[in-house]
């Protein structure tokens, strides 16, 4: 099995074969979530006028996303797993839109395949991909707004890639770290409007998911999350 870790924008670009598009703080927690608790059909965009243009046509849509950790104005909830977590989307359509996860998604062309990372279901993605006898994979770290690599993702991707080589690696030094490097942001008493303390811990709860969010197209040509459970 050839493994790439790929970093950024320019990463989802080069990424071929089955692409891992992977933001832990926080899309990819996010969608977890909104699948998790029932979201009917969930649409990934990069641009965020995509989504004010559905809302316009489909008004009983959920709008939620971000930029710079910011709602956006319009919206019905931020990037924030803690605000969506107890929410009961069952029949709901969301279109979602983040500085970075969702911009990979947009920018991973030459993939054949695409499914999102984090780390609440890393190990579901190792198993996939061991299962669908993958051999060529790009793991690529959305970092900081894309532009900037974030620890955190870096950390998700070199995790799945022990699984993938028949690691099974001990994350909780590294998450403690995030604590003090990355993830400081999230426990900055000044900033818990936009990055929720909860947001963390909810993003660092390896494994607790066991499926997969393979992005696919539907009949309009946009993509959105198919939910793919691991037995």
């Amino acid at each position: 099995m050839n493994i790439k870790i790929l970093q950024l924008i320019e990463g989802a670009k080069k990424a071929t074969g089955l692409a891992v598009i992977i933001d832990v703080f926080r899309a990819f927690t996010v969608e977890a979530y909104l699948v998790n608790n029932g979201v009917q059909k969930l649409i990934p965009v990069g641009d965020k006028q995509i989504a004010y243009d559905y809302k316009e046509k489909h008004k009983d849509c959920i709008l939620i996303g971000e930029r710079r950790g910011i709602m956006l104005e319009g919206f019905d909830y931020g990037n924030s797993p803690s605000q969506v977590e107890k929410i009961d989307f069952s029949g709901k359509t969301v279109v979602h839109t983040t500085s970075s996860g969702t911009q990979g998604i947009a920018n991973a062309k030459n993939a054949k395949e695409i499914l999102t990372g984090s780390l609440v279901n890393a190990k579901a993605i190792a198993e996939y991909i061991k299962m669908q006898n993958i051999e060529d994979v790009s793991l690529v770290c959305m970092g900081n707004g894309g532009k900037s690599e974030a620890k955190e993702d870096t950390l998700c991707a070199e995790y799945i890639k022990s699984l993938l080589e028949g690691e099974n690696s001990n994350l909780d030094n590294e998450i403690e770290e995030l604590k003090i490097i990355a993830g400081k942001r999230f426990f900055d008493k000044n900033l818990q409007d936009i990055f929720p303390e909860r947001d963390f811990y909810l993003a660092t709860e390896v494994n607790k998911f066991n499926f997969v969010l393979k992005v696919e197209k539907d009949q309009d040509g946009m993509n959105y999350i198919k939910r793919i459970d691991i037995n």
